[in-house]
Order: structure tokens, then sequence, then C-alpha cells
């Protein structure tokens, strides 16, 4: 009965909201969406380059004007057929064209008319290559661990496709949204790893409130210096998205933030989660004081390093803009208060303090679960030498 019980917490209650889960994924997958660009008639077929007619290939290696290339085609309804085509020379779209050659044709069809050109260069399969090395990788290396660390990177990315971005375009408030796609990552990807354990249960609420922790520095940081979700470069882009849709548009950029810090702060939670489970299990003894100040020395050493990784890695992904920024010399006044920096800031500094001060909180909620029920030590100590004195 025992047995019974137990395979019911751990599979039993799991296939039950697994199952609910997937009901609510495919009802909020039923959207009608508004048609912003008229695609009649317009496909992507892959082919391959079977012949270079005409190449733009210049002595200095440099491309200048278009190729005109001849391609075998491999899907839709002209698979197999050879058709004459053009590649532009932009960095954008097109691609150095060689024999040989994957490449993606766009085919506009209107009438008896087709026009085509070579939209890039076919990186499906090294897109999927990658991804399965990877995950490859992380199976090989961390065991079975590393399975389940796969299976719930492949659940939150399935999460973000298939609710986060249904949700946000049926109009609800991307915030929100995103927590709520925090929480059930969160959730899975720590029971995955834990099972069904105080750990686990530590490890999701210090993470929760991390990455809430994140969003209200971002709101806080965005009330004190006017900058908002309508300051980003592809703003034109989204306004016309929120006047055909009901997408909450300003909400979109602290929506990114959240999910960007989410694994950040998970590593933290669960490292200081089951560094302390580990310390309580050494030393049962040990009181609630002491088990918190052993839980922030761990604690602190993380600190340093994962507030570094978020950081940089938002850094990184504005490298361009801090390179032309340099190039012009613009004055400092003038990058220090322009919205893209403003918001670089605000994107490393809100998930860093999200990063930090989920630290404390995840060591006080570890100590009150895994001391649950247990008396502190400091308030038994004087009754346990009254007992050795009579004694």
């Amino acid at each position: 009965m025992l047995n019974l019980k137990k395979w019911f917490v751990r599979w039993g209650i799991p296939v039950v909201l697994l199952a609910v889960f997937v009901i609510f994924t495919v009802y909020i997958n039923q959207v009608d969406k508004v048609a912003l660009v008229n695609r009649e008639g317009q496909t992507f077929e892959k082919g391959v380059v079977t012949e270079i007619l005409q190449d733009n290939l210049q002595p200095n290696g440099t491309r200048v004007g278009e190729q005109r290339v001849l391609v075998r085609l491999t899907t839709g309804v002209r698979a197999g057929q050879e058709l004459e085509t053009t590649s532009a020379s932009g960095y954008l779209f097109g691609a150095g064209c060689t024999v040989g050659m994957r490449v993606v044709v766009l085919q506009s069809v209107a009438g008896d008319s087709t026009i085509t050109s070579i939209y890039s260069q076919d990186r499906e399969w090294v897109i999927y290559a990658f991804a399965a090395a990877y995950l490859v990788v992380l199976c090989l290396v961390g065991g079975k661990q590393g399975i389940k660390g796969a299976l719930g990177l492949v659940f939150t990315f399935f999460c973000i496709l298939f609710v986060y971005l249904p949700l946000v375009y049926r109009g609800l408030s991307p915030f929100w949204v995103s927590v709520f796609i925090c929480v059930i990552t969160t959730l899975v990807t720590m029971y995955l790893i834990g099972g069904p354990t105080r750990k686990t249960l530590v490890a999701t609420g210090g993470t929760v409130a991390g990455v809430v922790i994140a969003g209200i520095s971002a709101t806080i940081f965005s009330m004190a210096t006017g900058i908002t979700g309508w300051n980003v470069s592809d703003i034109e882009s989204l306004l016309t998205l929120a006047s055909t849709s009901g997408v909450q548009v300003g909400g979109l950029l602290f929506s990114g933030l959240l999910i960007s810090s989410l694994g950040a702060v998970m590593d933290v939670a669960m490292s200081i989660g089951s560094a302390i489970a580990e310390i309580h299990a050494q030393n049962p003894a040990l009181s609630r004081g002491e088990l918190f100040k052993a839980g922030m020395h761990v604690g602190r050493d993380m600190m340093g390093t994962d507030s570094n990784t978020l950081i940089l890695a938002f850094a990184g992904g504005s490298i361009s803009m801090l390179v032309l920024d340099y190039a012009y010399s613009l004055p400092y006044q003038q990058i220090i208060n322009s919205n893209n920096i403003g918001i670089a800031i605000m994107q490393g500094l809100s998930g860093s303090f999200g990063i930090v001060l989920a630290v404390p909180v995840t060591v006080a909620l570890a100590v009150a679960l895994y001391t649950w029920k247990r008396p502190n030590r400091a308030e038994t100590a004087p009754a346990e030498d009254a007992s050795r004195q009579t004694r």
C-alpha cells in the first residue's frame, strides 16, 4: 500500500497534471491570427545549386550585384525540376552560391508568372544537428541527471513556443504570462532533477522569487528613468502588431527580461538547495541560525560568477551598438541617456538583482523546510542541560 502511494505521488499525479497541461495547450493554440502580410502564392522551397550561370565574385573577394544560378528543387510541386533564379549579394538575404550548396528558394506565383530568388542558404539541418549534438553531449556527460536536464530544456522551449506566444497573442499581460511560464518550467525541471522532495520545493520557490524580484527591479528602473517597452528598436513593427491584435506590446521588454534571467536564477536556487540539504543531512544538529549562515556562505560564492554571467550575456548582445558608439565618439550624455543603453543596463542589473536577492530567499526557505517540525537547538538546549543535571 505504501509503495502504491509512493508510485502515485511520483508518477500518477505528474501524469494527470501533464494530461491537463496538454489539453490546455491544445486549447490556447486555437488562435485565428490577423494576416499582417499577404503571402498568397508565396512559398519557400528547398533546392540544390547545380550550376553557376553568372557569378558576381570580384577579384578582391567581395560580391557585387546578383548571381544567376541553376537550382534543382527538392520540395514542393516542382520538386525534381531545375529552374534559373538569382541570388542577391546582400548580407540579410541571398547567399554566395556554389555548386552543391543547399539553398532555400522564395517563389512568388501570380497567375501564369512566377518570380523566384534565393532567400538564404538552407540551415535547417545544421541547426537541428547542433541542437541534437548538444543534447547528446549533455546526456553523455551528465548521465541520468543530464537526460533529465535535457528533458527539462525541451519542455521549456516547448512552453515558450506553444504556451507563451499564444497567450501573449491573445492579449494577456506578457509580464504575468512570463511569470506563469517561469513557474511551470521551474516546477517541471526541478521535479525531473530532484523528484518530489523538499529540495525541489526549495529550488522552485527560490527561482520564482528571484525572477519576480528581477521583474520588480526592472519596473522600478522603468518608472525612474521613463524607459518602457515602447522604447525598443523594433517598435515600428510592434506598433503594427499592436494595432491589429490584442498584444500588449509595452510589456514584452519586461517579459523577456524574466525569461532571460530564469536560467541563472534557477542555477543559484538549485545549487543552494542541494548544498543546504547536504549540510543538514551531514550535521542535523545544526541550529537554524547556523544552517542559515552556512547556506549564505555557499550563496555568496555563487553571487559574483552568476551575476557576471547575466551581465556579460546582455553586454554581449549589445556589443555591436557599443562598438558603433565608440567608433562615432558619441558624447557621454548622449550615450548614457540613450534608450538602447538604458535598456541594456536595466536588463543586466535587474537580472542581477534577482540573482543576488534569490540567495537569502532560497536559504531562508531551505532552512524553514529542512527543519520543519524540528525544534531549534537554541530553544531545546536549556531543557537538555536540565535533563543532564537531574541524571
